[in-house]
């Protein structure tokens, strides 16, 4: 199984900082000409080997989903070179920052490489049913990740510019988030009316396994689309029943059996490199190898600093830490100790807490992408001495069934249901993470959606790596980014045991304003786009010359 993605999906990593005008002036396939690509059946896989690397690079890294530190699952270290964390962290980002640049940019090379396959694989097609029907599934992902980038450009800016052809138009006007929304439905669509129900062959899968894109992925990103379209900004309320009707089509396939995927029975293996390769929960996740190409793990995310280990990028909320209900998925998702001086000790642990000798750093942290050396699993007791590092090849989960059942059970509720089956699938999630199961009927429609919305946050928690649907997104269609922010504000001390009491190191200062909702466009970007530049000019104006 370690030869996932060294054919066709495969490429190589690339973590540099990428030059301003590289998106454009590069072809994703290295410059073949358009009057001569597309000439033979192979084009089809190297077109989709240009398009997958692009994704890979984009799953791959903190950068491209550097927006959700903007939830209230995620912070990170208050000093050291984490401003881009902070900015976000603190929704207060400038447009001089370099992760939110590199954000933009990678989205954008998915789009460009989607672009190339949508507009001229058709050239092959003619008279051979089977070629034609090749090229039906290659527009068809690259269709669904078009879409899938625009949706994810969405959540970090209020407009952009929607692409369709093959170069970049700097002057291209900004489309409204109506628009955009509709533009990743629409390309959706075409995903999940051309994408098979299974890959039979390599790369596009392994060991009866999905590695590419397949129509199951595409419907529950219809259906978490469509969630996400009903709340804010566009309150397209009549969403709700579709999101509820798309997911129950994944759901009902899946306990049919013509989808394979069904939970793990323990929530442990989800993230378990025991199940790296087998993992019947994912319908959609970036695979990674070390030979070919690495994923960046969370191992550098180890929040500690008495040892100086640790690239302390991310850590666990407190507040997010002790709501998170009791159980073996708080145990499998924080790590139960830390390494400190050489000992074990509770993540609060302090003994100068609130002195100039205190740790800078407090707060717990996520085992989801952590491992260990190459094929281990990662093991908390040992802290960063396992052999594992800043790269790793655990696949980046986008999509698993869990979230599909509380996707179902909201949309329920929020359309104003209240069926019985709503109340099984999110007890489904429940009983794996050791709580007990909502009596159906007993909650009101609100009551039922605002349980499965809290479900999904602690099914997912920390998660960004390549997440369809993270945290963040979910507080930002239901528009609590703010009620957040707020509570950052007054940052009290949390009581974390018997008499210990500890608060968030990284300070949230200023004034609520909606925009803050949104992230500034990059100022290299800004440069080229005069709109863009004018649009930030508002916002610092509206801010006060401060984000």
């Amino acid at each position: 199984m370690k030869t996932l993605y060294m054919s066709i999906i495969t490429a190589l990593l690339v973590l540099s900082t990428f030059s301003c005008s590289e998106f454009l002036e590069e072809d994703p396939k290295g410059q073949l000409a358009q009057t001569t690509f597309f000439g033979s059946e192979s084009d089809l896989d190297l077109a989709l080997n240009a398009l997958y690397k692009q994704v890979a690079n984009r799953q791959a890294t903190n950068e491209g989903q550097v927006h959700m530190w903007a939830g209230d699952d995620l912070t990170t270290h208050p000093a050291s070179n984490k401003e881009d964390f902070r900015e976000f962290d603190r929704s207060q980002v400038t447009e001089n920052s370099n992760r939110l640049a590199i954000s933009w940019r990678l989205a954008y090379r998915v789009i460009k490489a989607a672009n190339y396959i949508i507009n001229h694989a058709d050239k092959l097609t003619g008279d051979d049913e089977r070629i034609n029907g090749r090229v039906k599934t290659t527009i068809a992902q690259a269709a669904y990740w078009r879409g899938f980038c625009y949706f994810q450009l969405s959540r970090c800016w209020e407009k952009v510019p929607i692409i369709l052809e093959d170069e970049m138009n700097y002057e291209a006007p900004l489309s409204s988030p109506e628009e955009i929304m509709e533009q990743a439905i629409n390309d959706l669509k075409i995903a999940e009316a051309d994408l098979p129900v299974q890959w039979t062959s390599a790369p596009y899968a392994q060991g009866g396994m999905n590695i590419a894109v397949s129509q199951g992925a595409a419907k529950a990103t219809l259906a978490y689309v469509y969630l996400s379209y009903a709340g804010w900004p566009c309150h397209k309320t009549e969403y709700y029943a579709q999101a509820a009707s798309k997911a129950k089509e994944v759901i009902d396939a899946s306990d049919r059996g013509d989808y394979y995927y069904q939970l793990l029975d323990e929530y442990r293996k989800v993230y378990s490199w025991e199940y790296n390769y087998k993992n019947t929960e994912v319908l959609l996740a970036t695979y990674y190898n070390l030979t070919t190409q690495s994923a960046m793990s969370t191992f550098c995310d180890i929040i500690e600093d008495i040892d100086g280990s640790g690239w302390h990028d991310s850590g666990a909320e407190i507040k997010f830490w002790k709501n998170f209900p009791e159980g073996p998925r708080k145990e499998a998702t924080f790590a139960p100790k830390t390494l400190l001086r050489g000992e074990l000790q509770d993540w609060w642990w302090d003994p100068n807490y609130g002195t100039s000798s205190g740790r800078v750093v407090c707060n717990p942290w996520y085992l989801a992408a952590c491992e260990g050396a190459r094929g281990t699993e990662f093991d908390y007791t040992k802290g960063n001495s396992q052999g594992g590092g800043y790269t790793g090849e655990k696949s980046h989960k986008t999509i698993r069934l869990s979230e599909v059942y509380c996707w179902y059970a909201e949309a329920v509720g929020r359309s104003g249901g209240n069926d019985p089956f709503a109340y099984e699938a999110l007890n489904r999630v429940r009983t794996r993470a050791g709580l007990e199961p909502i009596a159906s009927g007993s909650l009101s429609p609100e009551g039922l959606a605002e349980a499965a919305y809290d479900e999904h946050g602690w099914e997912i928690a920390g998660y960004l790596w390549g997440s369809l649907a993270p945290r963040h997104h979910d507080m930002f269609r239901m528009f609590r980014v703010k009620d957040h922010f707020e509570f950052r504000k007054l940052n009290p001390e949390i009581e974390v045991a018997p008499g210990v009491f500890r608060k968030e190191k990284v300070e949230v200062t200023g004034t609520w304003d909606d925009i803050r909702m949104y992230a500034p466009y990059p100022s290299t970007d800004a440069l080229l786009n005069p709109e863009l530049g004018r649009i930030n000019e508002e916002i610092t104006a509206r801010l006060g010359g401060l984000r």
